[in-house]
């Protein structure tokens, strides 16, 4: 157990992936996103892409506790299933390009992954038609091919949700069930790899409490009236991170 808290304590800017998974709490918790486009920009500057996807998924199982109870029943279970089936099947296509990528390359797809969404959203695209099961499954692939390479579990799914007509609390609910049920397939693939070690699991129960706690704060802030305000808020929080996480900056790793 020392050895693990040490480990933990010898982390590379550890301060700063505690103030990032903080802040990806707060927002996570009032508008069911946000997360990984917050702190996996952050932390790629200073942990290897594979402990970055570990980290990220690791903790997201551990804010679920928090925020699927009422999810759950607020979401539409049948079209979340079938974006998360599409997703199971192409993870390992994601993890498989991780092994194979070198960590700036990775860097740099996060970057512009991360960067596109947040542009897309800003400028206010609409998807107005109807989604229709193969749309859904073709979502849901991508999503899960993006999420095992960079760990953005999210922007696709998100993106789809949030340029829609659906409402705030209906968003929330579907991109929290979808997040929860990506970050379980992850982080079965990795355990079932051998690809994640105690100190990576110490780190991420770590950086759990806080995320935790964070996200209790931002689920008791949400508002649905409040909605326009809280995806403004979002979007310049994951601007942030965006910037400070491009490869121009250097590198811990």
């Amino acid at each position: 157990m020392p050895d693990l808290l040490n480990s933990v304590l010898a982390t590379p800017g550890l301060i700063w992936l505690v103030l990032a998974i903080g802040c990806a709490g707060i927002v996570r918790g009032f508008t069911g996103f946000g997360t990984a486009l917050i702190f996996v920009p952050v932390a790629g500057i200073f942990l290897s892409p594979q402990h970055v996807i570990a980290i990220i998924t690791l903790t997201g199982i551990a804010s679920t506790s928090a925020l699927l109870p009422r999810a759950w029943g607020q979401a539409n279970r049948p079209e979340v299933g079938i974006l998360a089936l599409a997703a199971l099947v192409t993870v390992p296509a994601g993890l498989w390009l991780l092994d194979r990528l070198d960590p700036v390359t990775i860097r740099w797809i996060v970057a512009a992954v991360a960067a596109t969404t947040l542009s897309a959203l800003v400028a206010g695209w609409r998807f107005s038609g109807q989604m229709n099961r193969p749309g859904l499954l073709a979502i849901g692939a991508v999503a899960g091919v993006i999420g095992g390479l960079t760990g953005l579990t999210g922007p696709v799914v998100i993106l789809f949700y949030l340029a829609g007509q659906s409402a705030a609390q209906s968003v929330r609910a579907n991109t929290i069930l979808f997040l929860a049920a990506l970050d379980f397939v992850i982080v079965s693939n990795l355990l079932l790899r051998g690809t994640v070690e105690w100190p990576t699991v110490a780190l991420a129960v770590t950086l759990a409490v806080p995320y935790f706690i964070t996200s209790l704060i931002g689920q008791s802030m949400f508002d649905p009236k409040r909605e326009r305000l809280y995806r403004w808020a979002a979007y310049g929080v994951i601007g942030l991170a965006v910037l400070s996480g491009l490869p121009v900056w250097g590198s811990g790793v």
